[in-house]
């Protein structure tokens, strides 16, 4: 693990955990067994990971695979695991954090002062088969499926939004987004706001401000 990963790594967040420490090191180890050359310049490697928060992140940093690529896919399954799909040769590899790593990790650095800290040194240090279980397994769901089709679009039957990586849903040969289709994760409350049409010189003062610089970063 190199110190240039880590560097990466500790810019996302104020400071680095342990559970980012095991996504770094997962994304190296799946590197190892794929034999794979990470970070990925290409889309050769989709990753589905089964949480979500800072333990991403790392694999993220490992791997090159991100939602902004389209080579992220999150399942939430609360688990601190991910499989790691070699989408040219369909080899697949789950791996998740053996049993016994955070006894291994205190045993690794005793001198820690606290188990949180024998984490996050030790998890930088222990061996791959020390600290990870995997396994080759094949998909249950396709995964070009879960891709789409890059540039298809389409406007739902009822709110007219549009549709895009082959996400509609088509009923009675009528075409509709998901939420439509009564598969939402939202509600609507209030109607939606009317907007009239914009004059000229609005469209003006909008397009001005897009050359201006963007925010360093955001806030956390």
């Amino acid at each position: 693990m190199t110190h240039a990963l880590l560097s990466e790594l500790s810019a996302l967040h104020k400071r680095l955990c342990p559970r980012q420490i095991l996504g770094l090191r997962m994304g190296l180890y799946a590197a190892a067994l794929l034999r794979l050359n990470l970070p990925q310049t290409d889309k050769r490697l989709y990753t589905f990971v089964e949480t979500d928060g800072c333990f991403v992140d790392g694999i993220t940093v490992a791997t090159g695979c991100s939602l902004g690529h389209r080579t992220l896919r999150l399942f939430d399954y609360g688990k601190a695991a991910a499989t790691f799909l070699d989408t040219e040769s369909a080899r697949a590899i789950r791996i998740w954090p053996c049993a016994e790593s955070r006894i291994r990790a205190a045993q690794c650095v005793p001198e820690a002062k606290s188990r949180w800290q024998a984490q996050l040194q030790g998890y930088q240090v222990l061996p791959f088969e020390e600290l990870f279980a995997c396994s080759e397994v094949s998909l249950t769901v396709s995964w070009t499926t879960l891709i789409g089709q890059h540039g298809v679009r389409l406007n739902c039957a009822i709110c007219r939004e549009e549709i895009i990586n082959q996400r509609e849903v088509t009923i009675d040969g009528r075409t509709f987004c998901r939420s439509c289709a009564g598969e939402g994760y939202w509600r609507q409350i209030a109607p939606p706001l009317a907007v009239g049409p914009l004059s000229m010189e609005t469209l003006r003062a909008d397009t001005s401000k897009m050359s201006r610089p963007f925010p360093k970063r955001f806030p956390d």
